[in-house]
């Protein structure tokens, strides 16, 4: 599947102008293309409450399994940016949301480029470590 990257971008941005972040004042949007070709996006959602603020790639996942879904849908590539539209890392626990949901080969952009995501979460654990370790 072809990766139309400056789509994506322009989707995450797109979708960083719908972020609530009255508290922190960083709005992060992300966008991904789906193993069925659709793009879905995502925003961060802050919550007076600190700890219940959604980021950006949990609404990126939600819609991953929202309308018009596949039976499994999986993440091809993402691409996550700033309130300047620039690449943004995801954090830790987002990293391993989108493992989740797109494994080790679905691609992110990065600061440092396009990885997959076994270089950005190397020896990550997954849905087969809960089989295999049972």
């Amino acid at each position: 599947m072809e990766i139309d990257w400056p789509a994506l971008r322009d989707a995450a941005r797109e979708a960083l102008s719908r972020a609530y972040c009255p508290y922190s004042g960083f709005p992060v949007g992300a966008a991904g293309l789906v193993d069925d070709g659709r793009i879905i996006t995502g925003c961060n959602v802050e919550n007076a409450a600190y700890g219940n603020t959604l980021c950006a790639e949990c609404g990126l996942v939600s819609a991953l399994h929202g309308p018009g879904k596949s039976d499994a849908p999986r993440l091809v590539a993402v691409v996550v940016v700033d309130r300047n539209g620039d690449t943004l890392m995801p954090c830790g626990r987002c990293r391993q949301l989108l493992w989740e949901h797109g494994g080790a080969t679905m691609l992110i952009e990065t600061t440092t480029g396009i990885l997959p995501m076994s270089a950005v979460l190397p020896d990550a654990f997954g849905p087969d470590d809960l089989v295999k370790r049972a």
